[in-house]
């Protein structure tokens, strides 16, 4: 089986309902990174010299390849990331191997089975 893996930034508001759409997806599980920072296009606001960003959340999803297009576009309607600027970004990458996700492959394999 093959993995990709999914990293988004994510308004830490929206970090719940991200992880249960993904989860409604296919995803599996996730490790959550909180705190993480950014800028955008424009540089961000700041207030007396104290900065005026939103609090980040760094999702990283382990997902099968089959599924993983259907659940990176799932997360980016629900982050609402091509509706309104700066509300963060995912990206799709290769993963060449992974371990420890023999439990993840039981799973997935049946799922998996029925989308091919």
């Amino acid at each position: 089986m093959q993995f990709k893996l999914i990293v988004a930034f994510v308004d830490d508001h929206k970090t719940k309902s991200v992880m249960q759409a993904a989860r409604d997806a296919g995803a599996t599980g996730a490790t959550i990174i909180g705190n993480a920072r950014g800028e955008g296009v424009k540089p961000l606001k700041s207030f007396f010299g104290l900065s005026l960003e939103s609090q980040r959340d760094m999702i990283l999803f382990l997902v099968e390849t089959h599924l993983s297009r259907n659940i990176l576009e799932t997360i980016s309607k629900v982050a609402e990331f091509e509706d309104k600027p700066g509300t963060g970004i995912a990206i799709l990458l290769n993963v060449e191997d992974a371990v420890g996700v023999s439990h993840q492959i039981e799973k997935l394999s049946e799922v998996v089975e029925d989308k091919l």
